[in-house]
């Protein structure tokens, strides 16, 4: 950019446009504790020339090394401490919150560029929901005194909410987060009830009022009826705004009580999550249940019983912030050198090398409601997918694996998720972090059969077993009776949608328990489903029949007998067995229907018919076809002249027949006949000699002819 800051008369002389050719550009100066942005003017060619430098901004780092260095964590004590989770339904709006909670303390800065800070995973962004809890620390200044806030953003669809009951763990109250305009939704009660159960403190908080349609006065009845807590308790804010989010803080640190724990007891630490870097090996999440812990000392696992030497421990502000120390009643990070996947376990206790301490209970394990098949789409990636799969499971606890193998796809493992967003995540996740490509077979539900085979009981080494893989069904003639899963299942939904809802309920085979209104116009309905009729699309067909303003949870609710029965599907007479599904006797054929109808649009045609079959034992129960590529020989009859059809096919008489042929053949032309119109003539000829009546015959003439016309015939007219 040039600067001309002398004129004469209208235009500057070239000297001086020479002189004062000067370049103005911006910069940024960053020290210790800030980072400046400036505007520098300078000479482009005179190197001695002055340069100016103006100060525009000033903004505090907040994330810088010296920071990182000069965090005192024993200016915190257990008074001053508070750990809690944000808990909501899915959408209405955790991790908005979270990032003005984020700003209002400083741990990030304030710009219109912070939307959904904590959720860091590309699958995340991509689908624009939380899949996984993130931890951040803060600090804010309360009546003259620092606390220390430990948050945990955790997920709102019920397929992660295993991710929620870990985070609860670790705190000792929680934000339900409640949308101003769709009021109590399923997951809502849902993460109440595992709060409540927990014996946390709850704070409801009320968000979105500033959007057109709001009604907090509603949605406060709806938490004063169905949770028993005062709309005097209630906070309403806009966390997209910032409208009072200040006094959610403040809340935070009157209502919530400080960790019970003590500095001086012996240290103790629960791993409640994980992750692998491939540099550092092992990153754990740990909350302190007593003591300190230092950089340098030697911690023990309770599960493996090895030794480790801490080489880093910190705090997560929401990135990592090395620190000296950490004391009981904080949330932090160590890295200690776990090279290995299984070294880090959730739910592990870590302890000092010099003071034994009893282990914490840890997790309940969670129950998978999913299973499916994953192999590598080359064999020869087996061992890469392998790694990828035990590192993705350390960071994904809730995934159960078994190894399988299957004459089709080769080896691979039996996969167990808590719901089929869960498998669908899983799998993006394998293929965005570790550039995998697998193949997964369809979802099937865990079966029981309780066995009535002497030889098979002693065989399983009990009589009742569980069955993920459809193709290890056994047989109905050594078994008493079978047990399929069942999922108690919560719908929230506007009265107007009742009927609809109801209908495809009983569809399903829905066994209806309680029905509530929770306030005018919304209602609570509670039914017991088979979890095999809602895992593939039950949600999606809810969500259409109510315009989209019902929602859907549910829980387990163990196992009942069902006359349920094997479906194998047949290519040619051999079965697939990554095709085998399990089903309700009532939904065999619709079901094997639907899957025949499906595999024909979905396989190719080949050279050779291929018959898809559905079948029950011995009995087919569908079949469709897929056509074989041919040679159409009658393609030319059915557009020739009248009649033509009927006489390649055998169906004219013999008056009629000379009648299509004479106008089938053509008199020369000229001379210098082409070899089309030499195989015509001598078509024409054989016709008549022998009145061939039959397609085959036809056929058979019209081959004569074309070998009888000479070949230099043919390589003249190309």
């Amino acid at each position: 950019m040039q600067l001309s800051l002398i004129k004469h008369q209208g235009c500057a002389t070239p000297f001086l446009r020479h002189l004062l050719d000067f370049r103005v550009y911006q910069t940024r100066q960053r020290s210790q504790c800030c980072k400046i942005a400036c505007t520098v003017i300078r000479h482009r060619w005179m190197k001695r020339a002055p340069v100016f430098c103006t100060h525009n901004t000033t903004n505090k780092m907040i994330s810088t090394q010296a920071d990182k260095e000069n965090i005192d964590m024993s200016k915190f004590p257990v008074e001053r401490i508070r750990n809690f989770s944000i808990i909501a339904h899915i959408d209405h709006g955790k991790s908005t919150l979270a990032d003005r909670l984020l700003e209002l303390t400083g741990a990030i800065a304030t710009t219109d560029k912070n939307k959904q800070v904590l959720d860091k995973l590309q699958v995340e962004r991509e689908r624009g929901i939380t899949v996984k809890a993130q931890t951040a620390s803060l600090f804010y200044k309360y009546q003259g005194q620092t606390y220390l806030l430990n948050l945990i953003d955790t997920p709102g669809h019920v397929d992660f909410s295993y991710e929620v009951s870990r985070s609860i763990s670790a705190c000792q109250g929680v934000l339900l987060i409640v949308d101003a305009n769709q009021g109590i939704q399923a997951q809502t009660v849902a993460n109440f009830y595992l709060a409540f159960e927990a014996q946390l403190t709850i704070i409801p908080v009320i968000n979105k009022i500033d959007l057109k349609n709001a009604d907090p006065e509603r949605v406060e009845k709806q938490i004063e009826k169905v949770f028993d807590i005062p709309t005097e308790e209630c906070i309403r804010i806009s966390a997209k705004l910032g409208t009072n989010v200040e006094q959610v803080l403040q809340e935070v640190v009157k209502r919530l009580p400080p960790p019970t724990f003590k500095k001086e007891d012996p240290f103790k630490a629960l791993v409640f999550d994980s992750n692998f870097d491939h540099y550092r090996g092992v990153v754990a999440n740990i909350a302190l249940f007593g003591g300190y812990l230092s950089k340098g000392d030697r911690i023990i696992s309770a599960y493996l019983g090895k030794s480790y030497e801490v080489n880093e421990l910190g705090l997560l502000r929401p990135d990592e912030h090395p620190t000296d120390r950490l004391y009981a009643g904080q949330v932090g990070y160590v890295i200690a050198g776990m090279k290995e996947v299984k070294e880090a376990q959730i739910g592990d206790t870590l302890y000092h090398q010099k003071h034994l301490v009893e282990a914490l209970p840890g997790f309940k394990p969670a129950k998978a409601m999913v299973f499916a098949g994953m192999y590598p789409m080359d064999q020869s990636d087996y061992s890469a997918l392998r790694s990828a799969v035990e590192k993705l499971t350390l960071n994904d606890s809730s995934v159960t694996v078994q190894r399988d193998s299957s004459l089709a796809l080769g080896a691979g493992w039996r996969l167990g998720f808590l719901g089929l967003l869960h498998m669908e995540v899983f799998n993006q996740r394998l293929e965005q972090e570790y550039n995998a490509s697998v193949i997964v077979t369809a979802p099937t539900v865990p079966y029981k059969a309780i066995l009535s085979s002497a030889k098979l009981i002693k065989e399983h080494g009990k009589e009742e077993i569980t069955i993920v893989n459809p193709a290890q069904f056994p047989d109905r003639s050594v078994v008493k009776e079978y047990l399929e899963p069942m999922v108690m299942g919560t719908i929230i939904t506007p009265d107007d949608y009742i009927g609809k809802i109801m209908s495809i309920c009983l569809n399903r085979r829905a066994v209806q328990k309680n029905m509530v209104y929770i306030d005018d116009h919304r209602v609570m309905m509670k039914y017991l489903f088979p979890l095999n009729e809602i895992v593939v699309d039950f949600y999606d067909l809810l969500k259409s029949m109510s315009s989209g303003y019902a929602s859907f949870d549910y829980e387990d609710a163990g196992y009942q007998p069902a006359h349920v029965i094997k479906m194998d599907i047949l290519l040619n007479g051999k079965p697939v067995e990554e095709l085998t599904t399990i089903v309700h006797k009532d939904r065999a054929y619709s079901a094997g229907k639907a899957m025949c109808e499906r595999l024909q649009d979905a396989i190719p045609r080949q050279m050779f018919e291929i018959a898809v079959q559905a079948a029950i034992g011995s009995k087919v129960i569908a079949r469709e076809t897929i056509k074989a590529y041919k040679k159409n020989v009658l393609a030319k009859c059915d557009n020739g002249p009248k009649h033509t059809s009927r006489l390649c096919k055998g169906y004219l008489t013999k008056k009629e027949s000379d009648g299509v042929l004479h106008q089938m053949t053509r008199p020369p032309q000229s001379p210098d006949l082409n070899p089309i119109e030499m195989v015509w003539d001598e078509l024409d000829r054989k016709v008549k000699k022998k009145q061939p009546t039959s397609v085959q015959h036809m056929w058979e003439l019209l081959q004569d002819c074309w070998k009888s016309i000479p070949g230099d015939y043919l390589h003249e007219a190309g």
